[in-house]
């Protein structure tokens, strides 16, 4: 029996271990991390709403209503009024017949698609999804093609060639480590072409593309009822959990058929009256959307690096390519030191040689605070 200890080592010896901080303030731009002051360019607030007042009054205000705990599963006693006036939100705010929440987007994800494709069927995964979709494509038995990153041509004869009962074709919408977007009109268009669904991972695209940011599939305008889109709660809302939304019977048939809704106890109530108020404020929110992108454009404007790759991303998500596991966290390490956090990125989450700094940025920063990532980038590169 192992104890692990010479696994752990050679994590080490590849620059792969992960450790984490203590947060010992609210979720911002400045934080207080492990006793220190520190800029952080790491998390996914986008719109800087995780610590706004009106979405901690709607917290609070959700406690002495609905108390903390839920108590049990949805499909027991669990479903409380704010989850169900939620749901109803969402599918009007996304423009679907109906949506269903989840405590998690990993949970949405490993619930919903072993409920569209089991044995027999056939699933269709871009090469750089998030790990909860290529989780749950494995988890599903069903059989699994993985095209390369949003090659429609390579897609297209993949689902031309299966002969599967049910084809599902899941893809990011942003992808979370490059910050590209998906070409989702391309995608639904092969969907329906071959008979096919097709899910879409909006986690790091809802509340931010879109108009009043209703998300990757308003954005490009698309309607279908071959179409679900995933959705979470912990990013551009600031708050926690997930939302699958979609045609009504699709909707019917996960909640019918996904372990992780069925087997987990439901979030708490006062998370979802809180969300109703962070809906709103999505909804209000074009000017922190401006805000954001303007940040984007000053960073991609002024970071010119010349070793260091910046990848062609319009998103919030800004990956800068360093290669090297131990330059890269040396990098991070350096960041850090001068008050900066800033992630490194290494592999499994991201191809053996790509390793990198991903850099988020969020209606909160400043233009000021901006301008002091890229002097530090500069000087260290």
């Amino acid at each position: 029996m192992t104890d692990f200890s010479d696994d752990l080592a050679a994590l080490d010896a590849q620059a792969l271990r992960r450790r984490r901080r203590v947060v010992e303030s609210p979720c911002a731009p400045e934080l207080v991390v492990d006793g220190r002051p520190m800029l952080a360019f790491c998390s996914n607030d986008y719109l800087g709403l995780a610590n706004d007042p009106a979405l901690i009054a709607a917290a609070q205000e959700g406690a002495k209503r609905y108390g903390v705990g839920s108590g049990a599963s949805p499909l027991v006693c669990g479903h409380m009024a704010p989850h169900a006036a939620l749901e109803r939100r969402l599918a009007e705010f996304t423009g679907f017949e109906r949506a269903l929440l989840f405590s998690t987007g990993y949970l949405a994800n490993l619930g919903t698609v072993p409920a569209l494709a089991g044995r027999g069927d056939a699933i269709f995964s871009d090469r750089l999804n998030h790990a909860s979709l290529i989780d749950a494509a494995r988890l599903s038995r069903a059989e699994l093609n993985v095209y390369p990153h949003c090659d429609l041509s390579a897609l297209a004869a993949a689902l031309a060639a299966s002969k599967a009962k049910r084809k599902l074709v899941i893809s990011d919408a942003v992808f979370s480590m490059d910050g590209d977007l998906a070409p989702l009109p391309e995608l639904l268009a092969l969907a329906e072409r071959h008979n096919a669904w097709l899910l879409v991972d909006d986690a790091h695209g809802f509340g931010l593309l879109g108009p009043q940011g209703r998300g990757s599939a308003a954005h490009f305008q698309l309607a279908s009822p071959r179409l679900l889109v995933m959705g979470t709660l912990g990013k551009a809302a600031g708050g926690a959990g997930a939302f699958v939304a979609g045609a009504e019977n699709a909707v019917e048939w996960i909640l019918q058929k996904a372990r992780t809704y069925i087997f987990s106890t439901a979030e708490p109530a006062l998370i979802a009256h809180a969300l109703l108020t962070a809906i709103d404020l999505i909804e209000q929110g074009d000017a922190r959307r401006e805000n954001l992108a303007a940040r984007i454009a000053q960073l991609r404007g002024s970071l010119k690096p010349q070793r260091w790759t910046l990848l062609p991303s319009e998103t919030a998500i800004q990956p800068l390519v360093i290669g090297g596991n131990a330059e890269t966290m040396d990098v991070a390490a350096r960041l850090f030191e001068r008050g900066l956090w800033v992630p490194g990125i290494r592999p499994p989450t991201v191809p053996a040689g790509s390793a990198r700094l991903r850099i988020t940025l969020s209606a909160a920063h400043t233009e000021a605070q901006v301008a002091r990532l890229v002097g530090a980038l500069k000087e260290l590169e």
